[in-house]
């Protein structure tokens, strides 16, 4: 099979079979390789900080990449869309920025650290955390979550939009309805589902929406994107310089997207975040339909082999290209380290961040073997991971 568009080609070295795309994508595109190395070679000034050619031309980049991300996830006006260092940032910054002690909120159990963390803290605060149990697969029940929402006053309804442990999609849009009829806001993590679904955030009505930019959006490690629609404002959770506003002393300026981009941005981030999402607005159905075929006949093929469970939604139910399984014959690290090391193939063992999921799936003792799929994936590399968990567990 020949090298999918934009995942490298023959000038890419693929050391191993890469199979963690749930953790970051990789080989990234060598378009997002090239604008990464042309706005530190050619745009190496600071945006907004200069009236001069160079600094205008970064700004100019800056500007672009947020309305190719903005276009990305169907958000009509790009002010709305913030740059921050991660989905991590983002979700700290959506949950610390708009939740206060006495707030109530209801969350999903599949959560990842990124949301679970931040919650601990703002409990240990004052904030009332409910807890919505999921059912096997990682798939939350809207009706579970309404009864939660209509039991006490809640301030926000938390919910990821796709599982990084098994790739179960949550029922956004209705959790919008339920949160939105009982005045709570719906406050999401998309890291896993930006890039690998056709996220329309004006669609889904969801009021803030975190996003991993190294994932499925294929763009570097270190840049992401919080999404608050208009009217609703976060206390940021940094002061500092943004370029401009400087008149207003010690005030942080109010207006959109500065006040949450204090500090010298990550300009070759953003730039190689911005190539993704132009490369996802003119390839993503293709890349999607791709990643589908894939993922599905890897989970087909697993399934059968003999003393393994794979968790997540049937191959027939939509989902991300991200399973985990576990062996009742050898366990999820020992897994990991045999398929590296006999077969080159690179997944991930353990908990993966998200020790609540585990705990839902039943899997927190024991951990778990994450397979990703993703773009840059190929049949041989499907077929070398079948083959080889069923050599291994014969």
């Amino acid at each position: 099979m020949t090298d999918p568009p934009g995942s490298g080609g023959s000038g890419t070295a693929r050391s191993c079979i890469y199979l963690d795309h749930g953790a970051t994508s990789w080989p990234k595109p060598p378009e997002v390789v090239d604008a990464v190395v042309t706005a530190m070679t050619t745009c190496g000034a600071n945006p907004g900080r200069g009236a001069y050619t160079m600094a205008l031309a970064a700004a100019r980049l800056v500007f672009e990449s947020r309305r190719a991300c903005a276009d990305l996830l169907g958000v009509p006006d790009a002010r709305d869309v913030a740059f921050v260092s991660g989905c991590t940032e983002a979700c700290n910054l959506m949950l610390k920025g708009l939740l206060a002690p006495g707030d109530r909120v209801v969350v999903s159990s599949m959560e990842h650290n990124a949301i679970s963390r931040p919650l601990h803290m703002l409990a240990l605060a004052g904030v009332r955390v409910d807890i919505v149990r999921a059912d096997a697969t990682g798939t939350m029940d809207a009706s579970d979550v309404e009864r939660a929402v209509r039991a006490h006053a809640t301030r926000a309804v938390i919910c990821q939009h796709a599982s990084n442990v098994t790739g179960a999609i949550q029922p956004i849009a209705d959790m919008a309805d339920i949160a939105h009829e009982n005045g709570a806001l719906l406050l999401v993590d998309g890291a896993q589902a930006a890039g690998h679904l056709d996220v329309d955030l004006v669609a889904l009505d969801v009021d803030a929406y975190a996003v991993s930019g190294h994932k499925g959006l294929l763009g570097p490690q270190g840049v992401g994107l919080l999404y608050l629609r208009p009217g609703l404002d976060a206390t940021e959770l940094l002061q500092g310089g943004t370029g401009g506003g400087s008149s207003e002393e010690e005030s942080q300026p109010q207006g959109r997207p500065e006040r949450y981009e204090a500090g010298t941005p990550n300009t070759p981030g953003i730039a190689g975040l911005g190539a993704a999402a132009r490369l996802l607005l003119e390839h993503g159905a293709e890349w999607r339909a791709d990643e589908q075929r894939l993922f599905r006949r890897l989970k087909d093929g697993l399934r059968p082999i003999p003393g393994l469970t794979v968790f997540g939604p049937a191959s027939d139910e939509p989902c991300v290209p991200t399973l985990t399984l576990v062996s009742d014959r050898i366990d999820a690290d020992r897994i990991a380290f045999l398929l590296d090391r006999r077969y080159g193939i690179a997944v991930r063992s353990g908990l993966h961040c998200a020790p609540w999921a585990h705990r839902t799936i039943g899997t927190l003792d024991t951990g778990a073997v994450r397979f990703g799929v993703g773009h840059g994936t190929t049949s041989d590399d499907v077929a070398t991971a079948v083959t080889a968990l069923s050599e291994l567990l014969a």
